[in-house]
């Protein structure tokens, strides 16, 4: 492809940000709860006085883990470029904004959208510390993001445990200004969205004028311990195949839950979602609503309010690029999930030409460019 593309799903992962950036901005009733980085068997690594373990510093992943040649052909393309290689010397390149920028200008995109740290955050297991590292996180990202804004739009973290604390994040955030969207802690123990408790978030999300995003976590993991060692990889293929599939809960509990009837203009993104289930799970809710659930607070079709205010991104989905009538040219946006070995960088323009190119130009630049550019304020064409 030779046109601009916009990455909606990209990534600013824990292990790779400065080592002393929560410990140096926490408060001091918070300093001994923060991440620091120690030296470890395999080289300097992400800790917490609590036992916390996130990953080698500059590792593989979102969980930092180490990069061992011929194990997954992504991560063997990514450390062609020497990204591992560099992240060992000490040159974070994922986090330097001009060395990031020369890493996309390799993967042919011109601007991202970056997600942040609550996977991290949640490992923490110390819920008052983890609000406070998405505080320094959400400080950091601003500025980051202020290097290049025409190139970053930088998704702030807030936490799901604490509403009233979540909320003063949001109007923290909204009132420095640079964030260009919000994204819950999603996990599995949370209260399902349509629970009133979550309503002044919703209401200050609203204000705020910020996209709510939700990203995918997978599903819950099952203890394999005891198992051999076969049916132990035959778990973890359930478990990365079936990765993006919780994220059908999220879509029905924010529209059945009224959240969008309530606020019309208010966006949801569900992040690395994919895109091929989406159709059948709103079909079916239109089904069951005009069967048997009329009572609930809506106005409209369940589907309805998916095309009125809800986004998903994808990184490869050739099922789901066959039902852009049913979904919505506006409403799917393409991501490469970088810097993920589970993404498609270095090699996101191969992977464009094979799924997109078919298809008109006016859907290949929505899915591509123009329904990021306009939900995050990018610059147009």
């Amino acid at each position: 492809m030779n046109s601009k593309v916009i990455s909606a799903d990209c990534h600013i992962d824990l292990i790779w940000l400065p080592p002393d950036l929560f410990t140096d901005n926490a408060s001091a009733a918070m300093k001994d709860r923060m991440p620091y980085v120690v030296d470890g068997e395999k080289g300097p690594k992400w800790v917490s006085r609590n036992g916390g373990e996130f990953g080698l510093q500059n590792g593989m992943g979102s969980a930092g883990r180490e990069y061992v040649p011929g194990v997954i052909h992504r991560s063997d393309r990514m450390a062609s470029t020497g990204l591992y290689t560099d992240g060992k010397n000490g040159i974070r390149r994922l986090t330097d904004p001009d060395l990031r920028i020369k890493d996309q200008d390799l993967d042919g995109v011109s601007g991202e959208v970056l997600y942040g740290i609550l996977g991290a955050s949640t490992r923490l297991g110390d819920p008052d510390a983890a609000t406070e590292m998405m505080r320094i996180y959400n400080a950091w990202l601003a500025d980051f993001c202020d290097t290049h804004p025409e190139r970053f739009a930088g998704i702030a973290c807030v936490p799901n445990h604490d509403i009233p604390a979540a909320v003063a994040e949001v109007e923290r955030v909204a009132s420095r200004g640079g964030a260009r969207g919000l994204e819950i802690a999603n996990s599995l123990d949370m209260l399902p969205l349509y629970h009133p408790d979550w309503n002044p978030l919703w209401a200050a999300a609203n204000a705020a004028k910020l996209p709510v995003h939700v990203h995918t976590i997978g599903g819950a993991k099952t203890d394999t311990s005891s198992f051999a060692p076969m049916q132990q990889r035959q778990a973890f293929a359930v478990q990365i195949t079936s990765f993006q599939m919780g994220m059908s809960r999220i879509l029905m509990e924010v529209i059945y839950g009224g959240v969008l009837e309530s606020y019309p203009d208010l966006r949801l993104v569900i992040g690395e979602s994919g895109i091929g289930w989406i159709p059948y799970v709103l079909e079916h809710m239109d089904l069951e609503w005009e069967e048997q659930f009329g009572d609930l607070t809506l106005t409209m079709k369940p589907s309805d309010y998916w095309h009125r205010q809800c986004k998903a991104t994808y990184q490869s989905d050739k099922v789901g690029l066959r039902l852009l009538d049913l979904l919505g040219e506006d409403n799917i946006m393409w991501g490469s999930d970088f810097p993920h070995p589970d993404g498609i960088w270095p090699d996101s323009q191969e992977f464009l030409a094979r799924e997109v190119s078919h298809l008109p130009e006016s859907a290949r630049r929505k899915i591509t460019y123009d329904n990021a550019a306009a939900l995050y304020g990018f610059p147009q064409h």
